[in-house]
C-alpha cells in the first residue's frame, strides 16, 4: 500500500486540489477541513498510519497552532505547511520548529510532488538512523511498535499503563507475535530504564540446566567439578527479568521461583549466603496458564502472583492491516543493515503478504522480508522475492514475464501443452497429461527462460546455469533455439511448461 498523506485545510477548493494532485502521484489521501483535528487523527492508534501531513498555516506565527502541537508530539511525522501569501516570519518560525517545507497557495503540482518526495525520503533516512541508534542502545520504545488494529492498540494502552508501576505482567500470545518487544518497551518506559533487561526462555532446556542458569550455581568444596553459573535473576537485579514460556517451568522450579518472589532474595546452589534482589518480573506464555493450573501442571499460588496484569497479543492474521507498515519497517531495517538500496514494496507484493495467514506471525514476516531484501535485484520488492509465501496463498496469480513458446514436437504424444505457472521460482514437474515431464523438456524450458531473463547475454546465461559457453551453444542448437529470440519476447506471450 502506498504512503497515506493527510491534507488539513479549511479551504474546500484548496483541499480538493491538493487531494487530487496527491492521488495522481500514486499516494493515498485523507482530508479534514479542521486543521485542529490533524493531531487527533495522528494519535488514533486503531487506524492506518499517517506518513505525511500537508497543513494549512494561517496567522503570522505558529504559536497555538496545530503545527506547534504536531511538531511537539512524539510521532515525528513530516509536515509541509501551506500558506496563502507566505509571510516571512511565519515561514521562518515553521521551518525552525521542524516543518520540512512550505508551499505558497495556489500550490503548483510539480512543486508539491518534489516536496513530498524529498520529505518522505528524508524521513525514511531519519527513521533508519533512529532504528540503528535504538538497536545499538537496546532502547525499544512504544512508538517503535506498530499498532494499527484495535486489539493491538488496546494491548499497547495496557502495556503503557503497566510501565508506570512495578506490577508483574503476564503477556499471552502465539509464538512470534512480539511478546518480548512489548516487554522491552515496558522496561524502557519504566523507572528501571537504563538498568538491566534480562531475557530468559524457560523452554527447550533440561531441568538441571534451567535451574543452574535461572537460579545460579556456585563452586563448592562438595562439588568442585561443577561449573559456576551466574543467576539470571541476579543479573536482572534492579532491572527487569523477562521469563518467556513460563508455563514450561517444572513444579519444583515453580516453587523455587515463588520463594524468591516472596522473600526477595535468592540463594544459588552451593552459595554460602542468600543475595537480596530487586527485580521487575514480566512473563510470557503461548499456553493458557489457567488451564495448566486446573490440570495440576502449574502452581495456583504462583499463577496468582504472576498473572496480576495480563496482556493478550493477537496473532498477525487477526491484525492484517498492520502488515504493510510492518513490512516497510523491516525492509528499511534490513536494507540499512545489509547495505542494500531497497526502498519500495510493490502493491502486488503487499497484496500477497496481506492474503497469507502467517502461522509464524511477525517473526515469520520479518524473516520473509529479510530474505527478500537479500535476494532483491532492484530497489523494489515484488512477488518474485516471496516464492514460499506465494506458494501458500491459494489462487494467488503472479503476473510475471512469460517464457517463450516452445516449438511443437513432431509427434502428438510429445507435444508440450501450455500450463500456468504461479511463481517464476517454481518449474512444474507434472505435465498437462498428469505424468512427470522428461528432463529434456525441463532443461529446454530452463534455457529458454534464462535466455529471456538475462536478455540474451550468453556469458551470463552460461555462468548462471553452471555450464560452458560451448555447451550452451550446443544445447541451443539441439533444442532449435535461436539466441536472437530473446529480443522479441513480449509480456503477453504464452507461458508454457
Amino acid at each position: 500500500m502506498p504512503p497515506l498523506i493527510l491534507v488539513a485545510d479549511h479551504d474546500a477548493s484548496q483541499r480538493r486540489h491538493l487531494a487530487e494532485s496527491i492521488q495522481k502521484f500514486g499516494y493515498d489521501v485523507e482530508t479534514t477541513e479542521e486543521t485542529s483535528k490533524a493531531l487527533a487523527r495522528l494519535q488514533r492508534k486503531a487506524a492506518p498510519t499517517i506518513s505525511f501531513i500537508v497543513l494549512d498555516l494561517t496567522g503570522p506565527t505558529i504559536e497555538n497552532t496545530p503545527l506547534k502541537k504536531i511538531l511537539a508530539s512524539s510521532h515525528q511525522t513530516p509536515v509541509i505547511v501551506a500558506t496563502p501569501h507566505g509571510p516571512l516570519d511565519a515561514v521562518i518560525s515553521a521551518i525552525k520548529a521542524g516543518a520540512h517545507d512550505f508551499l505558497v497557495k495556489p500550490v503548483a503540482t510539480e512543486r508539491l510532488l518534489v516536496s513530498i518526495k524529498n520529505a518522505l525520503e528524508q524521513h525514511a533516512l531519519k527513521q533508519k538512523i533512529q532504528h540503528l541508534h535504538h538497536h545499538q542502545k537496546n532502547a525499544l520504545q512504544f512508538q517503535d511498535l506498530i499498532a494499527c488494529s484495535e486489539n493491538t492498540a488496546r494491548a499497547m494502552r495496557l502495556a503503557e499503563r503497566a510501565a508506570s508501576s512495578n506490577i508483574p505482567v503476564m503477556i499471552e500470545g502465539e509464538s512470534g507475535v512480539g511478546k518480548e518487544q512489548i516487554a522491552r518497551a515496558i522496561h524502557n518506559a519504566s523507572d528501571r530504564k537504563g538498568k538491566a533487561f534480562v531475557s530468559f526462555n524457560c523452554a527447550s532446556l533440561t531441568e538441571e540446566t534451567l535451574e543452574n542458569k535461572l537460579f545460579g550455581r556456585e563452586k563448592s568444596p562438595e562439588n568442585r567439578k561443577a561449573d559456576k553459573h551466574t543467576s539470571k535473576i541476579v543479573e536482572a537485579n534492579n532491572g527487569t527479568l523477562y521469563l518467556a514460556e513460563i508455563g514450561k517451568l517444572s513444579l519444583p522450579l515453580q516453587l523455587k521461583l515463588l520463594r524468591v518472589l516472596q522473600e526477595g532474595e535468592i540463594e544459588p546452589i552451593g552459595a554460602r549466603r542468600p543475595t537480596r534482589i530487586d527485580i521487575r518480573l514480566i512473563c510470557s506464555t503461548q499456553s493458557n496458564i489457567l488451564d495448566l493450573v486446573k490440570i495440576g501442571r502449574f502452581r495456583e499460588d504462583l499463577f496468582y502472583r504472576l498473572n496480576v496484569f495480563p496482556i493478550m497479543l493477537p496473532p498477525l492474521r487477526a491484525r492484517k492491516n498492520e502488515i504493510p507498515d510492518l513490512a516497510r519497517k523491516f525492509m528499511s531495517k534490513f536494507s540499512t543493515e545489509e547495505g542494500r538500496k531497497v526502498n519500495q514494496i510493490s502493491n502486488q507484493a503487499l497484496d500477497l503478504l496481506m492474503k497469507y495467514e502467517w502461522p509464524g506471525n511477525i517473526r515469520q514476516l520479518e524473516n520473509a522480508i529479510y530474505r527478500a531484501v537479500i535476494l532483491a535485484e532492484s530497489e523494489e520488492l515484488d512477488v518474485t522475492e516471496f516464492p514460499q509465501i506465494a506458494a501458500g496463498v491459494e489462487d494467488f496469480e503472479v503476473l510475471i514475464p512469460p517464457t517463450p513458446v516452445i516449438k511443437p514436437h513432431t509427434s502428438e504424444e510429445e507435444a508440450v501443452t501450455p500450463l500456468t505457472i504461479r511463481d517464476p521460482n517454481v518449474l512444474p514437474l507434472i505435465g498437462a497429461n498428469g505424468e512427470v515431464r522428461n528432463l529434456a523438456d525441463i532443461e529446454e524450458n530452463t534455457i529458454r527462460f534464462a535466455l529471456y531473463h538475462y536478455h540474451g547475454q550468453m556469458s551470463e546465461i552460461a555462468r548462471r546455469l553452471g555450464i560452458g559457453r560451448s555447451t550452451l551453444y550446443r544445447k541451443l542448437k539441439e533444442y532449435g533455439i535461436d539466441e536472437q529470440d530473446a529480443d522479441i519476447f513480449t509480456p503477453n506471450s504464452s507461458l508454457v511448461a
